[in-house]
């Protein structure tokens, strides 16, 4: 593979293998000879070659790689790194495993570049789009004329085929109020008791007393029959 290739854009994978990777061989199936991101000049290769044990490794100085990072059986990190000693090694490159499919972790630079172009992009197609509206008079200088589409009422149909929007679905509510119920017997809300009132005087209602007349019974004097005369007697007159 051409050195000056851009790495990023590819992965490899080998459909053999894929199904018996572990944390045990992983190194060895990166090392296969039809992987593009494997470099044979690597102490890794050396070890291999002489079948040496691979803690020698941390005694020998160059190119090599290492497992950085496993969760088996869907996730690996293999880090390419320069070893100038036992203790001091300078990172190169990531590579992650996902399924099999080995690929190139992207550095710092090529991060910001992708997100300054694809910046750089969305700012050029707003300029272009505004453009479009651009209008030049002599008097008045440059204006923007955007047009406006014209929104049509909706008629008593629409509103009618048109449904309300939910604001929350049956599980949402029944789940926040069962979320409610374990709050609330948890904390139980504290009740004040009301403030103490002096008892009301009743009204003092004053008995009104009947004003009960006795009338006296007239006693009847006695009469003499010597002392009242019956009247006289009227005579009639002879003509």
């Amino acid at each position: 593979m051409d050195k000056t290739e851009n790495t990023l854009g590819i992965s490899w994978h080998d459909s053999a293998l894929v199904p018996h990777l572990n944390q045990g061989n992983i190194l060895d199936y990166f090392s296969e000879r039809s992987n593009p991101f494997y470099d044979r000049t690597c102490n890794n290769e050396t070890i291999k070659m002489q079948r040496l044990n691979p803690d020698q490794m941390l005694n020998m100085t160059g190119l090599e790689y290492s497992l950085l990072h496993a969760q088996e059986p869907i996730l690996y990190v293999i880090r390419k790194q320069h070893r100038h000693s036992p203790t001091q090694v300078t990172p190169l490159a990531d590579y992650y495993i996902i399924g099999g499919h080995v690929y190139q972790g992207p550095d710092l630079c090529s991060v910001v570049n992708s997100r300054l172009l694809n910046t750089l992009n969305n700012l050029q197609s707003a300029f272009d789009e505004a453009q479009k509206f651009a209008r030049f008079h002599p008097t008045r200088g440059y204006s923007w004329k955007f047009e406006e589409k014209e929104e049509k009422e909706p008629t008593s149909t629409d509103k009618k085929v048109k449904k309300k929007e939910e604001a929350s679905s049956a599980f949402q509510r029944k789940r926040v109020d069962l979320l409610l119920g374990e709050l609330a017997k948890k904390h139980p809300p504290l009740f004040m008791p009301p403030p103490s009132q002096p008892p009301a005087k009743a009204p003092h209602v004053e008995e009104v007393k009947p004003d009960i007349k006795a009338e006296k019974p007239t006693e009847e004097k006695p009469t003499s029959n010597g002392s009242m005369k019956p009247p006289p007697e009227k005579k009639q007159k002879l003509r």
